[in-house]
């Protein structure tokens, strides 16, 4: 997570570019925020970036409270994007329950995603955050002033893949995607 609470994707490997490798015809991904969320504005703005730069059109989804979830996901299968980017505050279980269910490839910027059943994860990784805060919290405690401790941006992130869900949508991740990945769940 960085400073301002917004988890991010790696400079290099947007995740635009990380759907596109995995299906390379995606045009259209859905981004699905979190509205009372106070980063879900930036949460759309990074997507629509990092969507501009992979060339895929980014449909924003605005979700106002959980019980709307259900409803989110049968208005997509109307009209389904080729992939869907999900707000890392929305309720991780219950939304990769219905990527799966309504055969839509979801990645989350938290790998807590893949864990439970998502498609993929792609975000800074939460281990090496915490080690790092902690290291600020034993300087603090030594007396260094907070203020004048500079701001860390994560430099390590990690792919997580669920096979299992990849096979349930029908997709074949690239053995060059399955290599590259931090952890594959089979």
């Amino acid at each position: 997570m960085s400073p301002d609470g917004r988890h991010r994707c790696g400079t290099g490997r947007q995740i635009g570019d990380i759907i596109r490798q995995l299906m390379p015809a995606a045009r259209r991904i859905a981004a699905m925020a979190n509205m009372p969320d106070p980063f879900s504005k930036p949460f759309l703005q990074q997507v629509e970036s990092n969507g501009a730069a992979a060339e895929v059109t980014i449909d924003p989804v605005m979700i106002h409270s959980s019980a709307e979830l259900d409803a989110a996901f049968s208005a997509l299968d109307k009209g389904p994007p080729d992939a869907l980017i999900v707000q890392p505050s929305l309720p991780i279980r219950r939304v990769a329950e219905l990527a799966v269910r309504y055969r839509l490839p979801a990645v989350f910027f938290v790998r807590d995603f893949a864990d439970r059943g998502g498609l993929l994860s792609y975000g800074s990784d939460e281990a090496d955050a915490y080690r790092k805060a902690a290291i600020y919290v034993d300087k603090i405690l030594k007396g260094a002033k907070a203020a004048g401790l500079p701001v860390q941006q994560p430099t390590k992130f990690e792919l997580v893949i669920n096979l299992r869900t990849a096979k349930a949508l029908g997709l074949t991740v690239p053995q060059s995607m399955l290599i590259g990945a931090d952890e594959v769940i089979e």
